[in-house]
Order: C-alpha cells, then sequence, then structure tokens
C-alpha cells in the first residue's frame, strides 16, 4: 500500500508522458479557471499577499491528506467491509457500500482545505468577520482546485488529447474540462461556506455541510459506475450542485451583527432629533 501512496502523491508533480506544451495548457487552464471562478468573490489577493500563501498551503495540506490519509482510510474501509461480505456481494450493493468511501473524501478533503483558515483565525484570537472567513476560504478552496484541475488536465493532456477529438467526439471530447471548471468553483465554494460558518461561531457544523456537499458531487462518480448516470448526466450533476452551491455562498450575510451594548450606547449618546409634522 506504501508505494501506492507514494505513487498517488508524485504523481501531482510527475509527468512523464506530458510534452512541454501539454504541461503549459494544463497549468494555464487550471489557473483560468481558479481566476474566473474566484473572482466573484472579491478576494484582495493583490493588496494581501498573505494570501497566495493561503491558497499555496491549503493545496499542499490537501494533497497530502489525499495521498496519506483519505486514501489508506478508503483502503482500509473497504477491506473491512471484505471481512464480512464477499467482493460479488459489494459490487452488487456498491450505491450503499460505496458511502463510507464517498463520505471519507469529503471529510478529509474538506477539513484539510480549511486547516488555513483556522490557523487565520486562532492568530485572530478567534475573531474574524464573516466576511473575511468566506473570502479566506473561497482562497483555500482555489489553492487546492486549481492544483487538482492542473493534475487532472496534465493527465488529460498526456493522455493524448488533441483539438482534433472535439470534431469527432463532440462534446464528449470537453468534458474533462468541463467537469474541471465546475470541480474548482465547487472546492471555492464549499470551503468558502466552511470558512463563513467558522466564522461566525458554527465552524464545524458548517464544515460538515460541506463535507456532505463534497460527498454528494463525488458519488456522481459511484452513479456512474452503477451505470444510474451516464458521463454527460454526471456532468450536469456536478454543475448543477455547484451552481446551487455558489449562489447560495454569495447570497449569505457577509456583515456581523452589531454588538448590543454597542447599539445602545451609541443611541444614547446620539442627540435627539424632533421631527414636526
Amino acid at each position: 500500500m506504501l508505494q501506492q501512496i507514494i505513487k498517488l502523491f508524485t504523481s501531482g508533480f510527475v509527468y512523464p508522458n506530458l510534452t512541454l506544451t501539454g504541461l503549459a495548457l494544463g497549468i494555464g487552464l487550471g489557473i483560468a479557471f481558479g481566476a474566473i471562478c474566484l473572482i466573484r468573490y472579491r478576494p484582495p489577493i493583490f493588496k494581501k499577499p498573505w494570501l497566495w500563501a493561503v491558497a499555496a498551503s491549503s493545496a499542499i495540506l490537501t494533497w497530502v491528506a489525499i495521498a496519506f490519509v483519505q486514501a489508506p482510510l478508503q483502503a482500509w474501509s473497504f477491506q473491512a467491509m471484505e471481512h464480512f461480505w464477499s467482493l460479488e456481494t459489494l459490487m452488487r450493493w456498491l450505491l450503499v457500500a460505496s458511502i463510507p468511501s464517498i463520505l471519507l473524501s469529503g471529510l478529509v478533503q474538506e477539513g484539510s482545505k480549511l486547516l488555513p483558515v483556522v490557523l487565520w483565525w486562532h492568530r485572530k484570537n478567534k475573531d474574524i468577520t464573516p466576511k473575511t472567513g468566506l473570502v479566506i476560504g473561497a482562497i483555500a478552496g482555489a489553492g487546492f482546485g486549481v492544483f487538482e484541475a492542473v493534475w487532472v488536465l496534465n493527465q488529460v493532456f498526456a493522455s493524448g488529447w488533441v483539438w482534433n477529438m472535439v470534431q469527432s467526439q463532440g462534446f464528449l471530447a470537453l468534458l474533462p474540462f468541463f467537469e474541471r471548471f465546475f470541480a474548482v468553483a465547487f472546492h471555492i465554494g464549499s470551503s468558502a461556506l466552511a470558512g463563513y460558518g467558522l466564522a461566525k461561531g458554527w465552524g464545524w457544523q458548517f464544515y460538515l455541510a460541506a463535507a456532505f456537499l463534497h460527498g454528494l458531487v463525488n458519488y456522481s462518480v459511484v452513479l456512474l459506475q452503477a451505470q444510474v448516470l451516464t458521463a454527460v448526466q454526471l456532468e450536469m450533476w456536478i454543475a448543477i450542485v455547484t451552481t446551487m452551491l455558489t449562489v447560495v455562498v454569495l447570497r449569505l450575510p457577509w456583515k456581523r451583527p452589531a454588538n448590543i451594548a454597542e447599539v445602545m450606547s451609541s443611541l444614547k449618546s446620539a442627540p435627539l432629533h424632533v421631527q414636526e409634522y
């Protein structure tokens, strides 16, 4: 198992069959997807350079967690189920048997993406505005979302993808790019949701909500394997969940409620105006 874990980890940095053109395209598209999806959150990444460290640390921490935490836990959970049921039974009940593995992916990835936000929250004495929590969460999500997009797209180009495939396969040839765009948007939205909840004092509740939504998106792969969804329907599933999440997150109230004592104090000190009718 250790060799498989190391192979998974190094696959994020080493692409033996990838040309320089493919590498440039993969990196360029990943960054472009991240920029397009993140701009709606209006992050002050150029005014506050430390936010780049949040994005970078989220990417590395999450990738490490996937390779050294998520992958082993998923393997062990499947091995545990094999002690009670045969492989044939597990495949027959794939829609149910896959749930523990799917939930683990959401819990691990959303937790690791949130770590830089939690560290900043602690540094600020656990007192940040909801807008700050949301924006820093979005930046943390963008960091890993872009990293994962580059990883997937590099594999696509390394497999021999060329533009001529669009002429012969149509939209199916563009599915990897369509999926990565919405996957990046999802990572941004889910982390923004968790960061917002942390700032509001509902950290673990919003973290679990983000992890559940992450599992809901990943469950589409199980539905594809069980032939419940087609490849196109899977991408529509991801796009719909991501769009709904983004709309909800961007409509969250960003302003922190004013302290009642401060409001009363300001009212007492304010001049009295009498209006005649």
